[in-house]
């Protein structure tokens, strides 16, 4: 399975629902606290229920909505890709859609509400039926189900498997199913037992924040090794031996416990009558408990997060290098998403060249996703229009997030991007701007009226020729003739202030705003 989209809901700065799409390599821009390390945080209480990076507390319900009351957190994942075929109870296969547990765009729908930073309440919205007679059999125990068989006289030969039966009622109103799209209550009854079994399909989420802790209890945050071991142990193949092992010791602590007591009720009967041994199934041990401590260290067995910032990130630079290797190998593979917060830091742009490479690679593998924040321009202008996501503030201050378009020019330009997500300022934007409006044929338009200001160009001759120009042009002429010292040199006020008047312009030429006289 992969992401296709997320919707929040009343998530701290994500006040009404916002929907964000997904891409196999996915890159959040924006300015400093506009939300983008919010999604990957929202991404990993979803995915990892408080047992991974972060911990949802009442305090995350946005402010305005907390202040009128409102503290109930709602986060949606659609799923695409999905397995041909699930077992979500008894060992029989079945598939998403014969279940009737897709929305109306062929996805899996999962919506997780949680209400006062408590846990979650998990619904599937569905096109399902809604006919009286055959409607929330995910719900209904195996007993409900040959009820319905009987009552409605439906053939269906094994009742001993509820899909089968669910199958077989549903066969039988075929005709009159009343499709809707619905939520199903994955929180309560036999669907809760069909949800976990369902939740074993969903991708490995792991999430690797910036270098904000150095706690001797951080773990897959600074350390891959942590989360190198979720991905083996979601292996099929190892959960079937570890379940052999799991069995093969509570068979031998019976035997202990047993003769144990078999002894105790040689002294005394009524002792023994009133113990029994407690082991743990199979199902509820926590193997990765077992390999908490795995890490990389150094000299002296000092631990990778009591490094350096720029050891711990060449070290998670490297790990992401090896997966591409790795996953680009093998068959397989199990779902697995990593999300990385500004990959860049303490980075050169060498490494960062070489990370963002091992990204592109790592996301063009079969069942895996990357999701990105990021501050470097530099990063950005590696990448593809379609990787990107703009998170911007409209002037009620709700958040939007935007596929990269082309924006002010009628071209993509990741300068623009890096422009309107970090305010970086560059001779190169400005270059591009007045490039595009010189090749659009709107010079003449641009420079009427506006002010001008003294400039000394040198001639053929080497002699000095003074000419006026509109700061535009001044500073054209200055980034494209650095030889010329005869002039005052422009400032970055200036240059933003003139990148500023291009853009303005243009969008007004791209709108009908302006015409040529």
């Amino acid at each position: 399975m992969k992401i296709d989209s997320i919707k929040l809901k009343n998530f701290r700065g994500y006040r009404s629902e916002i929907e964000i799409n997904f891409n196999d390599l996915t890159v959040f821009v924006g300015k400093n606290d506009i939300g983008k390390s919010t999604i990957l945080e929202a991404l990993d209480i979803f995915f990892n229920d408080g047992k991974g990076t972060i911990k949802l507390e009442k305090a995350d319900a946005n402010i305005h909505e907390s202040n009128v009351g409102n503290t109930d957190i709602e986060i949606t994942v659609c799923f695409s890709e999905l397995p041909e075929k699930i077992v979500i109870d008894s060992t029989v296969e079945t598939s998403l859609q014969d279940e009737f547990m897709l929305n109306a765009n062929g996805q899996l729908e999962v919506i997780k509400r949680y209400k006062n930073g408590g846990a979650a309440k998990v619904f599937i919205k569905a096109m399902h039926p809604t006919n009286s007679k055959c409607t929330e059999l995910l719900l209904k125990k195996n007993s409900d189900l040959k009820k319905i068989i009987k009552s409605e006289d439906i053939e269906c030969e094994n009742q001993t498997v509820n899909a089968d039966m669910r199958r077989a009622i549903w066969n039988k109103f075929s005709d009159d199913l009343q499709m809707d799209n619905i939520e199903i209550d994955a929180s309560k009854e036999d669907a809760k037992k069909i949800w976990e079994k369902l939740s074993n399909y969903l991708p490995t989420y792991s999430l690797f924040q910036s270098d904000r802790k150095n706690s001797d209890g951080d773990d897959e945050i600074q350390d891959p090794l942590k989360t190198a071991v979720k991905q083996i142990l979601s292996d099929a193949g190892l959960q079937t031996t570890l379940a052999d092992v799991a069995a093969e010791v509570e068979n031998k602590l019976k035997e202990v416990a047993n003769r144990t007591l078999a002894k105790l009720r040689e002294m005394d009967p009524a002792i023994a009558a009133s113990l029994n041994p407690v082991i743990p199934s199979a199902e509820s041990l926590k193997w990765q408990d077992v390999f908490k401590n795995v890490s990389i260290s150094g000299d002296e067995d000092i631990p990778i997060n009591k490094r350096g910032s720029g050891v711990k990130r060449l070290v998670l630079l490297n790990f992401f290098r090896a997966e591409a290797e790795r996953r680009c190998q093998e068959q397989g593979n199990t779902g697995v998403i990593y999300a990385v917060e500004e990959p860049e830091t303490s980075q050169h742009s060498d490494n960062q060249r070489i990370l963002v490479e091992a990204f592109k690679t790592l996301s063009s593998v079969a069942n895996t996703q990357v999701i990105l924040t990021t501050h470097s321009s530099y990063i950005v202008k590696q990448l593809q229009f379609t990787d990107l996501r703009l998170i911007k503030e409209d002037e009620e201050g709700n958040k939007e997030i935007l596929g990269v378009l082309p924006g002010q020019l009628q071209y993509p330009s990741l300068n623009e991007v890096n422009y309107i997500a970090f305010n970086e300022v560059t001779e190169e934007y400005h270059d591009e701007l007045y490039s595009f409006i010189e090749f659009q044929g709107w010079k003449n338009l641009y420079i009427q009226g506006k002010p001008t200001r003294l400039y000394k160009r040198i001639g053929k001759n080497g002699s000095i020729i003074n000419e006026q120009k509109v700061l535009t042009e001044y500073i054209r002429h200055q980034i494209h003739h650095p030889e010329n010292q005869n002039n005052p040199r422009y400032t970055r006020e200036e240059l933003k202030q003139s990148i500023d008047l291009m853009r303005i312009f243009i969008e007004q030429q791209s709108t009908g705003g302006i015409s040529e006289p």
